[in-house]
């Protein structure tokens, strides 16, 4: 990640142009090589609003980082949360129950807590638009705030 240092505002201040950050995007925006890298590489430069990434995210996206490239994927991508280019948010105790009720309401899907914590963040915070490769599981769930979720690139 290497966009421009965003502001680090509080979870009640967040703004309408918040989007929430799935793995898929912070993958492409790492991997050169992926098909998606600039689409996502564009995006994350050039959204005017926090970069918001659920704290299960952080833990899903460095794991694959080291693991497919390496420590130094790795650490760019830890330094990006260090300088607030991207906001890390930690679920609070009714996000886990919002999480445990999406995770059993799409079972059959299946979301995924990492999934579902995506959702509950952009619930308790209001934001519409959610940063995800992932059209299955996103375009599926109906949050209890919007219609449906924006879905971007």
């Amino acid at each position: 990640m290497n966009g421009s240092t965003k502001s680090s505002p509080r979870s009640s201040r967040i703004s309408s142009d918040a989007v929430v950050l799935d793995t898929s995007v912070l993958y492409a925006d790492a991997d050169r090589s992926d098909t998606h890298h600039v689409r996502c590489r564009r995006l994350l430069e050039r959204t005017p609003g926090p970069l918001l990434v659920p704290t299960l995210v952080v833990g899903e996206i460095t794991y694959l980082l080291a693991r497919r490239h390496g420590p130094h994927a790795e650490a760019v991508f830890l330094a990006s949360l260090a300088a607030a280019e991207l906001l890390v948010e930690h679920p609070t105790q009714r996000d886990m129950v919002r999480i445990a009720q999406l995770v059993w309401t799409y079972k059959d899907l299946p979301l995924g807590t990492v999934d579902a914590s995506i959702v509950a963040l952009a619930e308790r915070l209001k934001v519409a638009t959610i940063a995800t490769l992932d059209r299955l599981h996103f375009s599926v769930v109906r949050p209890r705030h919007v219609a449906a979720f924006e879905l971007v690139p």
